[in-house]
């Protein structure tokens, strides 16, 4: 059984998929220089190296002293608006690090990289539900580092034949250990369910709804939400498909539905039991109408099904980690 080497498992995602792998009897290593990870995010047993993944020489060591066969590649930079104004940031954090990782796992002999990639490499695309052919049309600097991530790994694969990589494209990523044991920490994080729950908690006053004249149910805009622990889950299905000799693949990771953004906040605000501050606000440049994924590759390659799949289940947890509910 794989001796995994988390990066970023001190973050959101990656600290969910130590807990998953924990859960599954796997020993962790964690790699994560703290910039934006918590510490206190990763399990006293679990051994943290705190560094940076583009450093070859310690990868390296770390790999050999550790005795590593598998990686989860979680860090990197993630914030749409801020790869705009720093694009270079996110190339020299996301791609170049990347790079970098995976070729020092090449000569050092480590056969299986899971690589997390992001559903925003599709673009404004108006397919949808949307399959991992459609074709890539990045919009930002963050999205465009994932996919140049994705294609450089690939390649990879193709010249060092005992290298397998699975590239998973997120969905919306939200809610919370349903143990309680972590959650969303970063306070910078801005995706939906989060700024609802800061408002329910009055870290914020409003809720701003972007744009409601969209061609949906309710005009406004439809995205699929994954609970964290059933994508963390899928990562471990991922390793073990690779572990029994699966080719490098690319799956999408949601649920293949999606919920308007009103839907959402009533749903939220039903778990609640009250109304949020909400205001309407001009749509955002760059929100497709609808957004969700066709999962029949997943469901097709890994051995995985959600274990909560529930709308309500992922705010109450989400809820529940901020101290809005008990």
């Amino acid at each position: 059984m794989s001796k995994v080497l988390v990066t970023g498992g001190a973050g959101y995602i990656g600290g969910h998929a130590v807990l998953a792998l924990l859960d599954a009897g796997r020993d962790v290593v964690v790699l994560d220089d703290l910039s934006t990870g918590f510490r206190e995010a990763v399990p006293g047993a679990v051994h943290l190296h705190q560094g940076d993944v583009a450093d070859s020489a310690l990868v390296k060591r770390l790999i050999a002293a550790e005795n590593i066969d598998a990686v989860m590649h979680f860090a990197g930079s993630i914030s749409v608006p801020e790869s705009m104004a720093e694009p270079a940031k996110y190339y020299r954090n996301n791609t170049c690090a990347t790079l970098s990782l995976a070729n020092a796992c090449v000569e050092a002999g480590v056969a299986r990289f899971i690589f997390s990639s992001t559903a925003s490499v599709y673009g404004e695309t108006e397919i949808c539900p949307c399959a991992e052919d459609a074709p890539p049309a990045p919009v930002s600097p963050y999205a465009a580092s994932k996919l140049m991530s994705e294609r450089m790994l690939a390649d990879l694969e193709s010249a060092h034949p005992a290298f397998r990589v699975a590239r998973l494209r997120y969905f919306n990523v939200a809610g919370a250990d349903p143990a309680g044991r972590t959650g969303q920490r970063n306070p910078n994080a801005a995706g939906l369910v989060k700024l609802a729950v800061e408002t329910a908690v009055g870290k914020r006053d409003t809720l701003e709804i972007f744009g409601d004249d969209y061609p949906t149910r309710d005009g406004t805009c439809e995205r699929d939400y994954i609970h964290v622990s059933d994508l963390a889950a899928a990562h471990v299905a991922a390793l073990e498909y690779l572990e029994k000799g699966g080719a490098g693949t690319t799956l999408n990771l949601g649920y293949g539905r999606g919920y308007t953004v009103l839907e959402l906040v009533a749903a939220l605000e039903k778990v609640l039991g009250r109304t949020l501050n909400k205001r309407r606000a001009a749509r955002r440049p760059g929100d497709p109408p609808r957004y969700f994924s066709d999962v029949t590759r997943l469901n097709a390659t890994l051995d995985w099904r959600p274990a909560h799949d529930d709308l309500d289940e992922i705010l109450r947890s989400a809820l529940k980690w901020a101290g809005a509910l008990a």
